[in-house]
């Protein structure tokens, strides 16, 4: 079945799952786009707001959230467009890998930020 679908990778193969199941998927998708404009917003904060941190340590602070962000919103997209494959070939879902660094990520930053304020 050919579609004008973008991407076309994605709905070339397969059957139509559930429309609830590929809105959940959009949702998910959304989530991780809010986590990725969360993660960017951290990091300019870092740098409008006048933290007594030292610049140095802020600034590796604010690197962090942004590499975080950007890791984010790749997620958002290589997450939905395997989980939407996934789908429409009644195949096990993908795991989740990126999560459990973000939140990693997250603890590096705050650790920064607290080290810059204490030095």
């Amino acid at each position: 079945m050919t579609t004008k679908r973008f991407p076309q990778r994605v709905y070339r193969d397969g059957d139509e799952p559930d429309p609830r199941f590929s809105l959940a998927n959009e949702r998910t998708f959304l989530a991780w786009l809010r986590t990725a404009l969360g993660m960017y917003a951290g990091a300019f904060a870092l740098e409008a707001l006048a933290l007594p941190a030292a610049t140095g340590w802020r600034l590796a602070a604010a690197g962090v959230f942004l590499v975080l962000g950007t890791l984010a919103a790749v997620q958002a997209w290589l997450g939905w467009s395997a989980t939407e494959s996934a789908l429409r070939r009644n195949q096990p879902l993908p795991g989740l890998a990126v999560g459990a660094l973000i939140v990693v990520g997250i603890i590096v930053a705050v650790a920064l930020v607290t080290i810059g304020i204490f030095v």
